[in-house]
């Protein structure tokens, strides 16, 4: 493979600016090829398996495998049955993979396929996607142009809860694995399939069992790269960009509960509890995050690659870009990069900013009766660089100031509930920021950022920048840290006419049939591409 490695030394801080910030790779094809994978190759473009693609994503789309918030223990909840005949589809739908690759299911219905490579000292390549979907709102159901479930193909697009987050992506998989035992291919390297059941309601039971299967029976750091749903191709700065996510924002809920005396409705004190509350939302809320770009934060990469490659890149970043390269310390507490790349909107702001929202709220039970319990949710998305150590102690110091106005008791995190007090708690899910995915070599080897690169370039054009990502939400690779190093959020199908990620999560979710086929291309030239390199 031939691949630049003029990088920046990583060790170095600012960067130097000697070499390229933003190296790109060559394009990678397999070159240990066979008449049969030619095949392959081939058959991949032709419209026979454009249709029977549609097929299978439709098919899938039509069971509908929602995962609700207060869903009970598997096994017990009835709605976890759904998973059954979903399991059952893919089993008929794909015969290859399962009479080839060895199927385990974890809790029930997390699904672990194994395809065990020929040579046991290479560590394995690890695919992921998950089953279910966000459920759909009875009230919603009459807005959609084609029934939720209906997995309904327009000509150009599959319509449907999870067309695009991400029985596609689960699909495409499957459906490049198939191809490749059809056409004979015998992995070097094991290759594993991880399919969790619940990670729109944070993976617990599906991914959170999976991980530590895996690392049961591979051990720590035993995976040689991991792929999971994430961040798409898009259009920036006059150029393309894939952006492969390498890192996450860290995650907390905090519960504020204020208690204060209750009473009849007809005598109110200046303040209850209720108001109280909505004095502090009201200071959290005037107290956001500033915006900080980390030397880690792969946005950073990115303002980088797009000073280097973009043409329509924004003057003043590139000069605050060239300044923080070439300044070594700032007597300035503002990140005046950060500042300036947020004005291009909250989806770029979020990206280098703690983000702050008060989702839930709750307080009273009757109109003549003052409320003695009032209860706010607060959640936070934690930036790249920072802890939850900080949000609790931020978020506890704005309580304090509450708290001493009023004469009640403060409580962070370690106290109970008083007549009279604000009590602080974080819930269960308490994640720090992901480690971030090395893209920069120290040497001349190949990494496993080259090989996503190289097969990505391949598939679209040398004119397309690869860039490191971000992710503002959490995908189930949270559990698979202790696995491997080399994790990527990637969904490489890309249709420029498709709107964004394709309506996830709201009404109308829809899939583009060309980005899905190249999803299928990606992932069999990936497989293949880990196969070949030395990593």
């Amino acid at each position: 493979m031939n691949y630049i490695v003029a990088q920046a030394d990583p060790s170095t801080s600012p960067r130097r600016t000697s070499s390229p910030q933003c190296p790109q790779v060559e394009p990678l094809f397999p070159s240990a090829t066979t008449d049969e994978l030619d095949h392959m190759a081939n058959v991949l473009q032709l419209d026979t398996f454009r249709n029977l693609s549609i097929q299978r994503l439709s098919g899938a789309v039509q069971i509908p495998t929602e995962s609700f918030d207060d869903m009970g223990e598997v096994g017990k909840d009835p709605r976890w049955d759904i998973f059954g005949p979903f399991a059952a589809y893919l089993e008929k739908t794909f015969p290859l993979v399962h009479n080839t690759l060895e199927l385990e299911k974890v809790n029930t219905h997390a699904l672990l396929y194994t395809w065990a490579g020929t040579d046991p000292s290479l560590k394995p390549t690890l695919l992921m996607a998950h089953q279910d979907v966000v459920p759909v709102p009875e009230s919603t159901v009459n807005q959609w142009t084609h029934p939720p479930f209906s997995g309904h193909y327009d000509g150009k697009f599959v319509w449907g809860r999870g067309s695009s987050d991400c029985k596609n992506q689960l699909i495409a998989i499957l459906e490049a694995v198939e191809a490749l035992v059809e056409a004979g291919f015998a992995p070097r390297r094991t290759l594993i399939l991880s399919l969790g059941f619940d990670e729109e309601i944070s993976g617990q039971d599906g991914a959170g069992h999976l991980a530590p299967f895996l690392l049961k029976k591979y051990g720590h750091n035993s995976i040689a790269v991991i792929v999971d749903e994430g961040a798409v191709n898009v259009e920036s700065w006059g150029a393309d960009f894939a952006l492969p996510g390498v890192a996450e924002k860290g995650y907390v809920d905090v519960d504020i509960v204020v208690r204060m005396p209750g009473g009849h409705s007809s005598i109110p004190p200046k303040h209850n509890g209720i108001g109280v509350a909505s004095e502090l939302i009201s200071l959290i809320e005037a107290n956001p995050y500033d915006s900080i770009l980390d030397e880690e934060n792969p946005y950073l990469d990115l303002l980088y690659c797009g000073a280097e490659h973009a043409p329509k890149f924004p003057k003043d970043l590139k000069r605050l870009l060239h300044k923080r390269s070439t300044q070594r310390h700032s007597c300035s507490k503002k990140d005046h990069l950060a500042i300036e790349a947020a004005k291009a909107g909250p989806a770029i702001k979020y990206l280098m900013t703690t983000s702050v929202a008060v989702d839930i709220i709750s307080g009273g039970i009757k109109t003549n009766a003052l409320p003695e319990r009032t209860q706010i949710t607060v959640n936070h998305r934690i930036n790249v660089g920072s802890t939850s150590k900080s949000v609790l102690t931020k978020i506890s110091h704005l309580a304090g100031q509450i708290a001493h106005k009023y004469n009640l008791t403060l409580t962070p995190f370690n106290g109970t509930e008083t007549p009279s007090s604000i009590t602080l708690s974080h819930r269960d899910t308490l994640l720090e920021p992901a480690p971030v995915t090395p893209t920069r070599s120290t040497s001349n080897k190949i990494t496993p950022y080259d090989i996503l690169s190289g097969t990505t370039r391949a598939l679209y054009g040398k004119e397309l920048i690869v860039a490191p990502g971000i992710m503002t939400g959490n995908t189930d690779t949270r559990y698979y840290w202790g696995l491997s190093e080399h994790i990527f959020r990637y969904g490489p199908g890309w249709d420029k006419d498709q709107n964004g990620l394709g309506n996830i999560h709201t009404v109308d979710e829809k899939m583009g049939v060309q980005a899905h086929l190249d999803t299928v291309r990606w992932m069999a030239a990936f497989v293949r591409n880990m196969d070949e390199a030395d990593v």
